[in-house]
């Protein structure tokens, strides 16, 4: 999932909107996966995200999400499959005696639908969103402290970083001979859990050496009233409107 999190560049509807408007979207669609156990409002938010992303451009980013969970997502369906006991069952799997129900299938559809309905809303949201634009949007309209949303941006802003890092330094580690190709889950695992230690230490000199930066830019003396950038809502703010209230009142329906 290379660029996960990263922002895209573009001119549609969804870059223009309003911060605030693409926060609270993003909140209401993974909200409403919870508020409803309905298995095709869900599947139709996961549709909705998508069309998103295709609006703006970024519907590669939303499939690369999509896909990076499928196999998490087969491995939660089974467990869960597996341990649900309640409901009418529909066969018994020969040799371990352990039945499948209705309940379990279902319930399981709903967890795994609901994973990926809840990842792709923030992601969608933060590919067509500035940081500082959702910080300073945070700070001004939310009242938010501004080193409360400060440390919310920083930790967003370092996933991708120690992605990248993380890639490289397995990379390097590969050039070396170690097989991470290894279709063996567990022998990959034993070989991921060491590398932490490096990337540990890289992102202590990374935190460290932004933290020098900050304090020097006069990190402590920024207050609510330091931004100097406006964000008034405007048309592209309604239909952000508009698919909230058509997501929220077929949640309650439905």
């Amino acid at each position: 999932m290379k660029g996960f999190l990263d922002y895209k560049d573009g001119n549609s509807i969804f870059h223009k909107m309003n911060p605030l408007s693409k926060l609270f979207l993003a909140v209401v669609l993974c909200a409403m996966c919870f508020v409803s156990s309905n298995i095709y409002f869900v599947a139709g938010v996961i549709v909705i995200n998508l069309l998103i992303a295709f609006a703006a451009g970024i519907h590669k980013m939303a499939l690369s999400i999509l896909s990076g969970l499928l196999k998490l997502s087969i491995v939660l369906f089974i467990v869960q499959v597996l341990f649900v006991r309640s409901g009418n069952a529909l066969f018994t799997i020969p040799g371990l005696n352990l039945p499948i129900t209705d309940d379990g299938v279902y319930f399981s559809l709903l967890f795994v639908l609901r994973l990926l309905a809840t990842a792709l809303p923030l992601a969608v949201m933060l590919s067509v969103t500035q940081m500082s634009d959702l910080a300073n949007v945070m700070v001004s309209k939310l009242k938010i402290p501004y080193k409360y949303a400060f440390a919310v941006i920083t930790v967003i802003r370092f996933i991708p970083v120690f992605a990248s890092e993380m890639a490289g330094i397995i990379e390097s580690q590969t050039a070396r001979g170690v097989e991470f190709d290894t279709k063996n889950i567990f022998r990959k695992i034993g070989l991921i859990i060491p590398l932490c230690v490096p990337l540990l230490i890289s992102s202590v000199k990374k935190i460290d050496s932004s933290a020098i930066a900050a304090e020097l830019r006069g990190f402590n003396r920024r207050t609510s009233k330091s931004g100097y950038k406006k964000y008034p809502f405007g048309g592209n703010d309604i239909f952000a409107v508009l698919i909230c209230a058509v997501v929220i009142t077929a949640g309650i329906m439905i």
